[in-house]
């Protein structure tokens, strides 16, 4: 029996034994995703028959998961609203939208005694990294920096 012959075997079963483990923390429920697709119909119930309420035409918008059913999900938008979204038009990709309130400052790093770099105001949404010490790596269409973690909707437990 040659060394292939073993380590074939030995790395399937590793693989399989990992499958389990995956698919169990990818249930868990609450969970922080985004819009990943240009058009996402928001619907009332968990299937293509259902009502269409809203339609979301901002890719990256954040969203909170709060159930599975299937391949859909019912979702929280950062206005409260509550409805069902195919799985397919979300992403694990971690976004933020800067809440009401006025202009927020972006920081060339994730301190306030930083260089600030733009002046951000509320609705923008963009990409957003682990924050750290309250402080939040944010991508909005190319400009990049940090912003404090409290400003965003999309940060913190979901």
């Amino acid at each position: 029996m040659n060394c292939r012959t073993i380590l074939l075997p030995l790395a399937m079963l590793s693989a399989a034994a990992a499958l389990p483990a995956r698919a169990a923390n990818d249930d868990k429920v609450p969970y922080w995703a985004s819009v990943d697709a240009e058009i996402a119909n928001l619907r009332v119930g968990p299937g293509d028959s259902y009502r269409i309420d809203w339609v979301y035409t901002r890719p990256h918008l954040p969203v909170k998961v709060l159930r599975r059913e299937g391949p859909w999900r019912l979702v929280e938008d950062p206005d409260g609203s509550k409805g069902w979204m195919r799985d397919l038009l979300l992403s694990r990709q971690r976004a933020g939208i800067v809440k009401d309130g006025g202009l927020i400052e972006m920081h060339a790093q994730g301190s306030s005694g930083s260089p600030m770099l733009w002046r951000v105001e509320p609705g923008v949404v963009g990409l957003i990294g682990e924050c750290k010490d309250g402080w939040c790596p944010f991508d909005t269409d190319g400009h990049k920096g940090f912003v404090r973690e409290e400003q965003l909707w999309g940060t913190g437990a979901p």
